[in-house]
């Protein structure tokens, strides 16, 4: 299995609670996700998977190539 860093911050970790997510939430869905593209919008790539508890969400994202690290932008249920 891949290993990712992620980049949170303390904004971003709020952004999620408003939607009822955690950034535990984001990371399962990220790892075990079922499809990626790129958003028409802002031209992201996100990625559709599940929580832990079964809810289906979209994980909105960067990646910092590098560093090999993903940088969390948001994330809703669909």
């Amino acid at each position: 299995m891949p290993w990712f860093r992620y980049y949170w911050s303390d904004d971003l970790e709020e952004k999620l609670a408003e939607h009822g997510l955690t950034a535990d939430d984001f990371e399962f869905a990220f790892e075990y996700y079922y499809r990626e593209e790129q958003s028409h919008s802002s031209r992201r790539l996100v990625r559709f998977g599940f929580t832990e508890d079964g809810r289906r969400i979209v994980v909105v994202f960067e990646w910092d190539e590098v560093n090999i690290t993903v940088i969390p932008v948001t994330a809703y249920e669909v």
